[in-house]
């Protein structure tokens, strides 16, 4: 009796864990609301953004009022921070059954009428994809002033475009995509689950862009601040200091930005060309894990912008009166930190407070 009831058992076993049954029951299983450690999570994680929001928009408010072309950059900084912190922070606040009955990401089609959540599923996806697109667009603000200054002194004599122009048109190039993803999923093409890879493809090989950028412009910064710092006979340590911080924090968040989105997006392609679908992938483990790691990162990299931005404006602040009244130390001149550049921004300003 006890082997023909092991045999109906190791029977029911199989008939359970069979491809469709089984991804069907575990589905069901994962699509359920928000547990605990998730609701708590989400609330961390947003009063970490509103903190960050908070301060940037003192910081924001505190720059505009002193005014001049130094102050205007900063406060562009300042204004990305600002805009991503808030984002992010109405994504996280918002409770998740706001947007759908499920926690995790689920396939939903555009103007499917057995899903009628589909509409606010569609606004999350493109709330967080501008967060996203606000996020990298402060490190393309500081690249493309990076090249500008760079071709500056590499290349004296050559024409350079303005550098606010170039940054609208890549961040545009950006915001076109989102567009066009938009487009597609309402045009039917794919269901939300699409939109969700077509943005982890996207942020990963910009991420992988940064990271060459970033590493490639920071060490003709250290070689250009070497050669002024020789020539002024002054010392340049502190801001070259200052860069290979900023490189190895900032190459550090884009190159675990990459891993993460080029995992999750590998993982979407494998398990959609295996079983048609990619709930598997959406289990509350592993979404959880992919939410905590990618946040935490943007979090801790816009808190490290705000305290250089800081720093680098107080610095300024307290340095210069001691600057008039010295004249200057020893008799030489100082690095140039205020040098105008096409539009009328300072270049040193960017190439240090910045970084």
């Amino acid at each position: 009796i006890n082997g023909c009831q092991s045999g109906q058992s190791d029977t029911i076993h199989i008939i359970m864990s069979s491809s469709p049954l089984h991804r069907a029951l575990g589905l069901v299983t994962s699509q359920v609301p928000e547990t605990t450690f998730e609701f708590y999570s989400d609330a961390a994680l947003g009063v970490a953004f509103l903190a960050t929001a908070i301060i940037a928009a003192k910081r924001m408010s505190y720059s505009r009022s002193q005014g001049g072309a130094e102050t205007t950059v900063v406060t562009a900084f300042y204004s990305l921070i600002l805009l991503t912190a808030t984002l992010r922070t109405i994504w996280l606040i918002v409770p998740s059954t706001f947007w759908s009955p499920y926690y995790t990401p689920h396939a939903v089609m555009a103007f499917d009428p057995d899903h009628p959540e589909w509409f606010l599923k569609f606004l999350e996806v493109l709330l967080v994809g501008a967060g996203s697109l606000c996020l990298f667009s402060i490190f393309i603000l500081i690249l493309v002033y990076w090249a500008d200054i760079l071709k500056k002194y590499f290349y004296p004599g050559a024409r350079r475009s303005k550098p606010m122009v170039t940054f609208l048109v890549l961040v545009s190039v950006l915001l076109i995509v989102q567009i066009l993803n938009a487009t597609l999923f309402l045009m039917k093409n794919y269901s939300t689950e699409g939109m969700i890879l077509v943005n982890a493809v996207t942020l990963s090989l910009v991420s992988l862009v940064c990271v060459c950028e970033i590493t490639i412009f920071s060490h003709r910064f250290r070689t250009v601040l070497k050669t002024l710092g020789a020539i002024n006979q002054v010392s340049t340590e502190s801001q070259v200091k200052r860069i290979v911080w900023i490189t190895v924090t900032g190459n550090l968040f884009f190159f675990t930005r990459a891993f993460i989105e080029t995992i999750f997006a590998v993982m979407l392609v494998v398990y959609w060309h295996k079983y048609g679908s990619v709930s598997e992938v959406f289990s509350h483990k592993l979404w959880d894990s992919y939410i905590l790691l990618k946040h935490w990162s943007e979090v801790a990299i816009l808190a490290l912008m705000l305290y250089i931005l800081q720093s680098r404006f107080t610095t300024n602040m307290d340095g210069s009166g001691d600057a008039a009244a010295d004249g200057g130390k020893n008799g030489y001149q100082t690095v140039p930190d205020s040098e105008p550049n096409n539009e009328g921004l300072p270049y040193q300003t960017v190439a240090t407070l910045s970084v």
